[in-house]
């Protein structure tokens, strides 16, 4: 399975980013796909997660109100919509995939990752 993360970048305090992670390979199956990020000299921590359906959701309380998950299972896409950046939203972003559908914001749960797209938010 490859995950391939884009859409990162470099935009103002306040503004809007959308990253999107593209899955490959062999057949999924269900799964629930997450977002982590990973700013400088800080530890990886959970953003969100989305099921299978799409209908379930889970995201960090940093985010909750400001970050939206969708995705295309057609496309085996997920997508996550940033508004109302802050500077400490700056981080490498990861897309990850966990095989089965219960949400979970623990890291060692999710077997696939994706190489990371950079989101700089500037004050």
């Amino acid at each position: 399975v490859q995950l391939q993360a884009s859409g990162g970048g470099l935009v103002q305090a306040g503004g809007s980013l959308r990253v999107s992670c593209a899955a490959s390979g062999r057949t999924l199956g269900l799964y629930v796909m997450g977002w982590f990020r990973q700013a400088p000299g800080k530890e990886r921590e959970f953003v969100a997660s989305i099921g299978w359906s799409g209908g379930s959701t889970y995201y960090a309380a940093s985010v909750k109100g400001r970050f939206t998950l969708s995705r295309d299972n057609a496309k085996n896409t997920v997508y996550l919509q940033m508004n109302s950046l802050k500077p400490e939203d700056t981080a490498v972003y990861y897309c990850a995939i966990r095989p089965g559908a219960g949400l979970t914001t623990l890291s060692g749960s999710f077997d696939y990752w994706g190489q990371g797209t950079q989101v700089t938010v500037s004050s």
